[in-house]
């Protein structure tokens, strides 16, 4: 019964990925509003009643698709935060990787800007999620600058959500791509700099 169990979890995953593989392949060509679930349904070679069977409806797959995403990224700020690097060499790396997978995977992609964006808008929980999840990386890093004798002593998590805030336009798409062009606005190097100057 067990191995029963265990593979009609295996097959239900299998589905799943596959729904999900197919979705962000159309939502990236096509764009999010201009697809539906029997497109998607159709690229798979299956009726909509079977994707339904997965997924309630196109927002779910969508919020599982950003989900999956922003998944990546907390596992590269992950690694970063693993390095045998100094706490502040780690925070200014973690801040450069996310501002050039903002700039690489989601603004040279105009669809894959439109589905965040519309994740954002919404205000999913996934996007929460995800905030607390990377101050928590962050807050990790800045405990370990103060035992380090990097940082002096104060409370780490008030210093991550500050850091994260002041650093901001590096991390959040919109500000990302409304920054970019802009010679007024503050370069990543300077609000690195400024941002562990703060924490020091």
């Amino acid at each position: 019964m067990v191995e029963n169990a265990e593979i009609l979890d295996a097959t239900r995953q299998e589905n799943i990925t596959r729904i999900l593989d197919a979705a962000e392949a159309l939502f990236r060509h096509y764009g999010y509003s201009k697809t539906n679930v029997a497109d998607i349904a159709r690229d798979l070679g299956m009726s909509p009643a079977n994707i339904y069977r997965f997924f309630a409806s196109k927002t779910e797959i969508h919020q599982a698709i950003c989900g999956r995403m922003l998944g990546a990224s907390y596992q590269q700020a992950l690694e970063i935060s693993r390095l045998p690097i100094s706490a502040a060499d780690r925070l200014s790396q973690y801040l450069h990787a996310q501002h050039q997978l903002i700039v690489t995977a989601m603004l040279d992609h105009e669809k894959v800007h439109e589905m965040v964006i519309v994740a954002i808008e919404r205000d999913w929980h996934v996007i929460e999620k995800h905030i607390d999840r990377m101050n928590d990386v962050v807050e990790t890093i800045i405990k370990q600058g103060i035992a380090a004798g990097e940082f002096p002593v104060q409370d780490s998590a008030v210093a991550a959500r500050c850091f994260c805030a002041a650093t901001v336009t590096m991390c959040h798409p919109q500000m990302v791509a409304q920054c970019l062009s802009k010679p007024n606005r503050a370069t990543p190097e300077e609000l690195i700099a400024f941002a562990l100057k703060a924490l020091r």
